[in-house]
């Protein structure tokens, strides 16, 4: 379960004298959510969240597109945004899926990218090519050492959307967040 932890979050239902929570506010709780396969950025981060809509009585309307069709933590950030709003005060919350267009790893900001390379991911750094897609890349940059004599061990690592690799040079394993 998440817990909004930023002191900026201060909206409660049922405080006499506060005005009703802006999308600014909707959005800053999102943020607070990690994605359940690389926990050092937020779903917003990685670019999920598309589009929030504050309605009547306090409903929040979030629109998400998943990395791709089918992911399994779909369904536990769809649980926790529900459960964080709902703490914080919306009286209901709709969570819409989009599929179109298609998420893309172009969505995430070079901060992310850092987040993940600091977390020990490689992060996508080349533009989406079809080599790229099977993890058929000739370099990806260790997150260690930044070397790039590494070479794929599997094109699937803990979750189907990273591959393992290794790198030759600091001898150590690392996923890499593969192109989409």
């Amino acid at each position: 379960m998440v817990v909004a932890n930023n002191s900026d979050l201060t909206y409660k239902s049922g405080n006499a004298g506060v005005h009703p929570p802006s999308e600014a506010f909707l959005w800053n709780l999102l943020n607070q959510i990690p994605d359940p396969d690389i926990p050092v950025v937020s779903i917003v981060e990685l670019g999920l969240v598309r589009e929030v809509k504050i309605t009547d009585k306090l409903k929040a309307e979030v629109t998400i597109t998943p990395s791709y069709s089918g992911c399994p933590a779909q369904s536990v950030f769809t649980d926790d945004i529900k459960s964080l709003l709902k703490q914080n005060g919306f009286n209901e919350v709709e969570v819409k899926v989009a599929l179109s267009p298609a998420w893309t790893t172009d969505w995430l900001s070079n901060d992310t990218k850092e987040k993940m390379r600091l977390h020990g991911i490689a992060p996508p750094e080349n533009e989406p090519e079809a080599e790229a897609l099977f993890c058929k890349q000739n370099k990806v940059k260790c997150p260690r050492c930044g070397n790039t004599n590494t070479h794929i061990i599997s094109r699937f690592g803990s979750t189907p959307c990273k591959a393992l690799w290794y790198c030759n040079y600091c001898s150590q394993p690392f996923e890499y967040f593969k192109c989409f």
